[in-house]
């Protein structure tokens, strides 16, 4: 079995940071990518940033310049180093990963539970 779990979100200040790490558990054959999605109270769930097996990262234009993901493949872990925060980056956060499990013969997708981030004063 699978698991994706997150930790690191929390209240923040507008312009303080958080990272956020994702930790993939069980028996991983191959991870494909790994990205990192938000939802809002009353919005959709979106894609902040992502990035693949082999390290190129993508961005969402909402948070270019401030955020960074980086991953440890061999940990089977990703990161967001978000800067500059916003009361606009509220939201609660997800984990995303398409992998292989050991005995699957296809890419599947998992998630992981959330954490939220709440950026106020």
């Amino acid at each position: 079995q699978v698991q994706l779990v997150e930790s690191g979100g929390g209240l923040v200040q507008p312009g303080g940071s958080l990272r956020l790490s994702c930790a993939g558990s069980g028996s991983i054959i191959s991870i494909n990518n790994m990205d990192w999605y938000r939802q809002a109270p009353g919005k959709q769930r979106e894609l902040v940033a992502g990035i693949t097996r082999d390290g190129s990262p993508n961005y969402a234009d909402s948070v270019k310049g401030r955020f960074t993901i980086s991953s440890d493949n061999a940990k089977k872990m990703v990161y967001l180093q978000m800067n500059s925060l916003k009361p606009e980056d509220t939201a609660v956060y997800y984990c995303y990963a398409r992998l292989i499990r050991s005995g699957d013969l296809e890419w599947k997708d998992y998630w992981g539970q959330g954490t939220q981030v709440t950026v106020s004063s």
